[in-house]
């Protein structure tokens, strides 16, 4: 086994998010590479993709939106993810049990159990919610307007919330796409399957959510290996990572169980902290000492969350600076390979806050990064905020 130091695995998975060097591939193979694109917000996949794509324009990722080749919906940890179509089609039902999960906590199930006459159960929840939608697009606010108003003192937006986690269902492209920052009431929502026009074998609704445990197992058993393969595009894309990392990004469990299965097929390595780290037998390993250029990061970018342990692209200390709570991940900047700041936008002026002093190299490289960056998110002013940051 080599034993790898937080450099060697900050380059390497620079090097296979497309952060070490721009490519020239399509947006669409470079979603696939990546296999999904954090979406709580449309416009952020937006800006992950023009930090990684020479030439990247809004018009791209939009055509493919339209075209159903992508699609946006809850998917991986029960958030929202942009995914290639042929891949949501595949993936959804591997972590579909991950969703029952989450939909089967305290907040949706306090919510069914309310309200006038006997509680609601999940089942019939889902065959409603179908039904209303009939196949078609609907706001997602019409979906609990009509919930509610069936099932007097229930809260008509969590039924809606969890119908879009038991079932798989889509955002419309004109909520999947770029718009106005954080738009979130307009969100419309079809069934999967009508949309693209091909099934999703989502695992349906039940009384009692399956297990992740119970999804990495059947998954890995019952329908070709679909395990190894997620674990396999995931080191394409995060490697080289500990299983830990693997379950932590897709929110499955039991996959130590899977990756040993996969035996020589993986190469073995040493992390700084000693655990084991696993890698595809033929990934190319880029050397440590290669340069990394001030790069531009949305907010929610998978390479801040693609791994348990996050020591190889930001210091545990600046990890509140970045996810303060209540779900949020700051959009942020690197600095050699690492996160060194967050940046904003607002009213127009794209504003940088360094988490310490930058050399005077490294704040002309993000200054002109961030200039870059202005006219595709319809700023007018870059500023820096050298104010000592808070958390």
């Amino acid at each position: 086994m080599t034993a790898l130091s937080l450099r060697a695995l900050n380059r390497a998975l620079l090097d296979r998010q497309f952060l070490l060097a721009r490519t020239d591939g399509t947006p669409l193979d470079v979603i696939g590479r990546l296999v999904a694109l954090q979406a709580q917000e449309p416009n952020w996949p937006y800006v992950g993709l023009w930090s990684r794509i020479h030439g990247f324009a809004q018009a791209d990722l939009t055509a493919l939106v339209e075209d159903r080749k992508v699609v946006r919906s809850a998917l991986l940890r029960s958030t929202q993810h942009l995914t290639t179509a042929d891949d949501f089609r595949r993936l959804r039902p591997l972590v579909q049990p991950v969703l029952d999960r989450t939909a089967g906590s305290s907040y949706f199930t306090r919510n069914r159990a309310t309200g006038h006459g006997t509680g609601l159960d999940a089942a019939s929840l889902v065959t409603e919610g179908l039904a209303l939608l009939g196949g078609r697009t609907l706001p997602r606010r019409e979906l609990a307007r009509q919930l509610a108003e069936r099932h007097p003192g229930h809260d008509g937006r969590i039924l809606a919330g969890e119908v879009e986690l038991r079932t798989p269902l889509v955002h419309d492209p004109a909520t999947a796409s770029w718009g106005s920052w954080g738009n979130r009431s307009a969100i419309a929502v079809t069934p999967a399957e009508a949309w693209l026009g091909r099934p999703v074998a989502a695992t349906g609704p039940a009384t009692a959510a399956p297990t992740a445990t119970a999804a990495a197992t059947s998954a890995a058993t019952g329908d070709g290996d679909a395990a190894k393969e997620l674990i396999r595009r995931y080191l394409a894309a995060f490697g080289p990572a500990g299983v830990k990392d693997v379950q932590a990004w897709c929110g499955l469990t039991r996959l130590g169980e899977v990756v040993a299965e996969m035996g020589a097929e993986l190469r073995r390595h040493t992390g700084p902290g000693g655990g084991d780290l696993f890698d595809l037998a033929d990934a190319e390993l880029p050397d440590p000492e290669t340069p990394a250029p001030v790069r531009l990061l949305p907010a929610f970018d998978n390479v801040l969350l693609g791994h348990a342990d996050r020591t190889r692209i930001i210091d545990e200390a600046d990890r509140p600076r970045v996810m303060p709570g209540s779900a949020q991940v700051r959009p942020t900047f690197l600095v050699d390979g690492r996160v060194h700041g967050t940046w904003s936008l607002v009213a127009g002026t794209l504003r940088l806050t360094p988490f310490r002093p930058l050399r005077a190299t490294d704040r002309a490289a993000l200054d002109e990064e961030a200039h870059r960056l202005l006219p595709f998110v319809g700023g007018t002013t870059v500023a820096h905020d050298d104010r000592p940051p808070t958390t």
